[in-house]
């Protein structure tokens, strides 16, 4: 069986894992700080913090600009449920929107109608590892007639002075736009190193700050690594120094700190990502896209323009002219091929808790058409170029014959 996405995990991840275990310290401390100042060289971004979930990092920036009752989130519908499901425990309201047809990415024009005296935050997704249009998005915010509509309610919000561009970048680290990475082309960022992701933690995730000069992004990290720690003002490294024991709780905080050893996994992935990890992952999506562009009933993804190179970390396929029915029984076939695929993402309208709170998907006509066409086809490092050819084969044998 190929499957979709397992980890990269070899002889240089374990022993830097044994010498994590080995050296006594495997909660916060040394490796998680160098793992974060690494991150920031890497993407250029202006500090970074590092945490147990792209999840609890989009949660603790949301708390922290003080987004809560009565605020508005604008997201893409076309997404995992976490991005929404912050701003549901901030208690405000996911506003949902359209994406592009082409790129998956959240639609500017339908941001644009959405925003109202209550929007606080926009939050784009980079669907697939493909940034989002920054450019476009930073200068919406700052639109006059857009800042006009914006309704601080807290001092945070006043300094800022307009709505927060929140990117969740959790696909999409090493990404570039203009030249830029991930991390440093709006306010804050938040990645995932999930199993699944293209650098791994097992679980883990760090939010990129880049925010305008009125902010101290020191006394941001600071303030926002307490919350990750219950609101406790001392980690356990400066408590362990003699003497230093005693602490104050500041704030009803939260545990979202990484582990020194979920770090050194990621010092590994790190410093092999890009000349490594991107290249291999690269090389395949070009396979794939060699080879399908054969076909006329393939919809290739996009993951490079003039403007924009993507993470390369999901690879959406979709076939043109299904229906989801017949999508579906497409990747029956392909799974009895012994080839695992995946769907990304069933839109949140269409999951009960969403439906639920009133959102609809026939008012996302572009997100479901999208989702009822797509396939994700495997892409990790030790896949091989038979293995592609495999998948190749499984995918068009299955169309061809539905």
């Amino acid at each position: 069986m190929i499957p979709f996405s397992p980890p990269r995990i070899d002889n240089k991840t374990i022993n830097e894992v044994i010498n994590t275990l080995k050296s006594g310290w495997i909660t916060t401390g040394p490796k998680t700080k160098l793992f974060e100042k690494r991150i920031t060289k890497f993407c250029g971004n202006k500090k970074t913090l590092c945490v147990n979930s792209a999840t609890s990092g989009l949660e603790l920036v949301l708390r922290w600009f003080g987004v809560g009752k009565g605020d508005e989130v604008i997201l893409p519908v076309y997404t995992y449920a976490a991005t929404a499901n912050v701003v549901v425990h901030c208690g405000a309201k996911p506003v949902l929107v359209d994406v592009n047809s082409e790129d998956f990415n959240i639609s500017l024009s339908e941001i644009e109608k959405h925003i109202t005296k209550n929007t606080k935050v926009i939050m784009p997704v980079d669907f697939a590892g493909l940034p989002c249009d920054y450019n476009e998005i930073n200068t919406l915010v700052a639109n006059k007639n857009i800042i006009e509509k914006f309704v601080p309610t807290n001092e945070i919000q006043k300094k800022l002075g307009r709505i927060l561009v929140l990117s969740d970048a959790a696909h999409s680290i090493g990404a570039e736009y203009f030249g830029k990475k991930t991390g440093s082309l709006t306010d804050v960022s938040v990645f995932s190193f999930h199993a699944v992701k293209n650098l791994t933690t097992a679980e883990g995730g760090a939010i990129a700050f880049n925010f305008p000069e009125q902010f101290d992004s020191e006394s941001v990290y600071n303030y926002l690594y307490t919350l990750s720690l219950h609101g406790q003002n001392k980690d356990a490294l400066a408590k362990s120094q003699k003497g230093n024991w005693e602490y104050d709780i500041i704030e009803a905080g939260y545990k979202a700190n990484m582990t020194d050893i979920m770090a050194s996994m990621g010092l590994v992935e790190l410093e092999r990502y890009e000349n490594n990890m991107l290249i291999k992952r690269r090389q395949i999506f070009e396979a794939y896209t060699k080879e399908f562009e054969k076909y006329d009933w393939a919809e290739l993804p996009i993951f490079t323009t003039k403007e924009k190179t993507s993470s390369f970390h999901v690879y959406p396929l979709r076939i043109k002219g299904v229906t989801e029915l017949q999508r579906n029984k497409i990747i029956s076939k392909i799974f009895e091929k012994n080839v695992s695929v995946n769907v990304h993402f069933k839109p949140l309208a269409m999951f009960s808790f969403y439906k639920n709170k009133g959102y609809n998907i026939e008012n996302y006509p572009i997100a479901y058409n999208n989702y009822s066409r797509e396939i994700s086809l495997p892409v990790y490092y030790n896949l091989s170029e038979n293995d592609v050819e495999k998948v190749v084969e499984a995918v068009v044998s299955s169309v061809e014959n539905l």
